[in-house]
């Protein structure tokens, strides 16, 4: 009896490689799921090269003016300048190997729920590490001689008062206000339990107070105060603790004790991201092993620009 020829559906017009197909659909759910649930790489200011260990920022401080006295030469003016030199992290990864046997015994799509974890695992993990580092800018120094540092705002019932936490957005606002900072872009990311609480605060869904479009009690969303996108994030949970433990792969400083931290503040300014390998998708068949090996993957490093930019809000 002659073997059947089996149409191979992962193959690309009968090609060799009998997962091409599956592995495009495999990296489409990672990335989707990366896209999803990563709520702060694009409150950053993003740059990507090609090639090499780091990136470098120009930092430019103001100048200033003065009245011209007729016949007087004009001579100029010092401008201060500086850098900020942002490191590439070591490769970031979240794999899974899935065994032949185990996937043929199931009875549902587990490489679907394994990669959609895995787009999630590697958001999460970006997510928090920026997070952290928003808190470190408003803790910063300026990084220009003559600017602005970050703002640190103390508010003993940040985390269990709406209408005190709301006043300290008002300071935060003010704070970039005094700063230079554009109005636009602006962000005040928080953790669930302080977002319902803003939910809750009658000002902010009142439409004699705000927009008709500011949130809704039914859909527990709150849009903006003080002209600030609100943003939930559970990575702030995490976030928001002490981890002013040294975290190894990095070649920038994420660490820091965040645990009396309620909110930050900051517009985009604030923190730069360098992208060396965008996110990507690969998987082998391991015949030794049988099984799958999938890996997700990005390279990719974040740092402090502007410090002005960034405000926190703390209980103590």
């Amino acid at each position: 009896m002659a073997n059947a020829t089996a149409s191979r559906i992962g193959a690309i017009n009968g090609g060799s490689d009998k997962n091409a197909l599956f592995l495009k659909v495999w990296s489409s759910e990672v990335l989707a799921t990366f896209q999803r649930e990563n709520k702060m790489l694009g409150m950053t200011s993003v740059r990507t090269i090609s090639s090499g260990k780091s990136a470098q920022f120009p930092v430019v401080g103001t100048n200033s003016t003065s009245y011209h006295t007729p016949g007087n030469e004009i001579t100029g003016t010092s401008v201060n300048h500086a850098e900020k030199i942002i490191n590439i992290d070591d490769l970031l990864i979240s794999n899974a190997f899935l065994a032949n046997i185990d996937e043929a015994k199931n009875h549902y799509d587990v490489r679907s729920v394994y990669t959609s974890e895995m787009g999630r695992a590697l958001a999460n993990k970006v997510d928090q590490h920026l997070l952290q580092l928003s808190v470190l800018a408003a803790q910063a120094s300026t990084t220009i001689t003559g600017g602005n540092g970050g703002t640190q705002i103390t508010d003993a019932d940040a985390k269990t008062n709406a209408a005190s936490l709301i006043a300290s957005i008002f300071e935060c606002a003010q704070a970039l206000d005094e700063h230079d900072v554009p109005s636009e872009e602006r962000y005040c990311v928080v953790p669930p339990a302080t977002y319902y609480l803003l939910v809750q605060n009658d000002k902010i869904l009142n439409r004699d107070f705000g927009a008709n479009n500011n949130g809704t009690f039914h859909d527990g969303t709150v849009i903006k105060v003080a002209g600030i996108s609100i943003v939930k994030a559970n990575t702030a949970v995490t976030a928001f603790t002490d981890q002013s433990s040294a975290i190894t792969g990095t070649n920038n400083t994420y660490n820091v004790d965040a645990q009396n931290v309620a909110a930050v503040v900051f517009h985009k300014s604030a923190i730069g991201t360098v992208k060396l390998m965008d996110l990507a998708m690969e998987s082998e068949y391991d015949i030794r092993r049988q099984g799958s090996l999938m890996v997700g993957k990005m390279a990719l490093g974040h740092g402090i620009l502007r410090p002005e930019s960034a405000s926190l809000i703390k209980t103590a």
